[in-house]
């Protein structure tokens, strides 16, 4: 059985380039494959606005201003619930504000599928357990483990792109 990744647009401020919803799935396929992540897995992925994810970053975090993802994971320590459905472990959910990964592949000099990619990258790992709140160390890891994967995927840094 198959990974399940539930992509939802609920925005209309950034036109989704095309391959964009494959490159997510094939992001959230090699962070479980780097992770040996056992058995099938849900993760579901929503593209917002702004405003939107401004008022969800005010709501579970207290911070009332947009940024550009926010991952809300269903499991903990390793352990997930099953959709009966269709035997998947739900991870949990991405939220990915489309305005906000515009202006960073802008500032940052790279396509927005890069952007989004790291974003997609940087959530799965949060959904597994990982965290980088409190730097040191743990942010360290995750950084390499999203730089890995990246480079698995095509998209390391050190790849310069012409548009």
């Amino acid at each position: 059985m198959s990974n399940k990744v539930l992509i939802t647009d609920s925005q209309k401020a950034v036109k989704i380039p095309s391959g964009l919803r494959i490159l997510i799935r094939r992001a959230c396929n090699a962070v479980l494959e780097h992770e040996h992540f056992e058995g099938p897995a849900e993760i579901s992925v929503t593209f917002v606005d702004n405003a939107a994810i401004a008022e969800l970053n005010n709501q579970y975090r207290n911070k009332p201003m947009p940024t550009d993802v926010l991952s809300f994971p269903l499991g903990e320590n390793g352990k997930y619930d099953i959709d009966a459905n269709n035997g998947c472990k739900m991870l949990g959910d991405i939220v990915i504000s489309m305005e906000r990964a515009m202006e960073q592949a802008t500032l940052y000099g790279h396509p927005l599928q890069r952007e989004v990619a790291f974003l997609t990258v940087h959530s799965m790992l949060h959904l597994l357990g990982y965290d980088h709140e409190n730097g040191g160390l743990e942010a360290v890891r995750m950084r390499e483990k999203e730089e890995s994967v990246l480079a698995q995927l095509g998209l390391s840094r050190t790849v310069s792109y012409t548009e």
